[in-house]
């Protein structure tokens, strides 16, 4: 089978679609054929190498944290699936290698496509929209009529985060580039500000403040109210250590003012998403659909910046 793969650090050059034994279900595994699978910004400063100082995990490596598929065999002890179930779901906890054309995964990181999307559009959700959930409703705790601010709201999580905080009855404030403002206000948000010309101090307070960019959190977490909390999802790329050491010396000091966690969701919050996309409370956004082989092309263009929604990688396209 085909798996995109580097067997060395560096930029998006390195990813090569590699021929590799088809995997095989142990007991509790399922075997997904894989229809489509998303590009996950927070893999870039793995594959770039910038989180080798975090990860014991050797080369080469896969890409891609979620998938949507069918599911093509089952191993011991699994009665859950059978052969044929159209399932979405989300790679083990930092195991990337979701872009290949079959995966083999616990059970318990499975859970029903919602029925109302392709696979392709599923495709999009996993990832993103668990962490929006974890990070709004367990961290958070944001309740109807909190004023929330998402930072970093075109990409992946923020565009997830959007809708769900309008579907949770806050009244939400989007950061965003000038050229995504209305497209932002059509995924719900009340407010669509620009990034650039917009400074902290210029902002009023907020209950919630979702953070995906990592730079000046101690501006923005300066725009809380006295009871707010600030969810910090992601460091600054260009100093790793010293923005990973300051969010959680910031979250050490004040524990019920900023949350930080890593995405590792449980099977029913797999399947909560689910219920959120077959409602329409939370749809999957799509920027472009690349196929395998273009897998280093979607890397670049989420380099550069200016993502709306995913990347989503369509393995029935050669």
């Amino acid at each position: 089978m085909r798996a995109v793969q580097y067997d060395r650090f560096g930029p998006p050059e390195v990813l090569r679609v590699n021929e590799v034994p088809t995997p095989r279900p142990g007991p509790g595994e399922v075997l997904v054929e894989v229809h489509a699978a998303s590009v996950d910004a927070g893999e870039i400063a793995f594959r770039a190498g910038k989180m080798r100082r975090f990860t014991r995990a050797g080369l080469p490596r896969g890409v891609g944290g979620d998938f949507a598929g069918h599911v093509a065999a089952v191993g011991a002890e699994v009665r859950t699936w059978q052969a044929g179930d159209a399932v979405w779901g989300v790679m083990p906890h930092f195991a990337f290698g979701a872009i290949a054309d079959y995966v083999a995964v616990p059970e318990q990181r499975l859970a029903r496509a919602p029925g109302n999307l392709s696979l392709l559009e599923a495709a999009a959700l996993p990832v993103s929209g668990t962490t929006a959930l974890t990070a709004l409703t367990d961290k958070a705790r944001l309740t109807p009529g909190e004023r929330l601010l998402v930072r970093g709201a075109t990409g992946g999580v923020g565009s997830v985060a959007v809708q769900l905080g309008k579907a949770l009855g806050a009244d939400v404030t989007a950061l965003a580039g000038a050229r995504n403002l209305d497209w932002v206000r059509e995924l719900g948000a009340d407010a669509a500000l620009d990034y650039r010309t917009t400074r902290p101090e210029d902002l009023g307070r907020f209950d919630v403040i979702l953070d995906m960019v990592g730079t000046d959190l101690g501006d923005y977490q300066a725009r809380l109210t006295r009871k707010g909390r600030m969810v910090a999802l992601a460091f600054d790329t260009d100093s790793v250590l010293t923005s990973m050491l300051g969010t959680v010396l910031r979250a050490a000091v004040r524990p019920r003012q900023v949350k930080l966690f890593s995405n590792n969701p449980s099977p029913g919050r797999i399947a909560e998403l689910t219920q959120y996309a077959e409602t329409g409370a939370v749809r999957p956004v799509t920027d472009t659909v690349f196929p395998m082989t273009d897998v280093a092309e979607a890397h670049r263009r989420l380099e550069a910046g200016g993502v709306r929604g995913k990347y989503v990688i369509d393995m029935r396209r050669s």
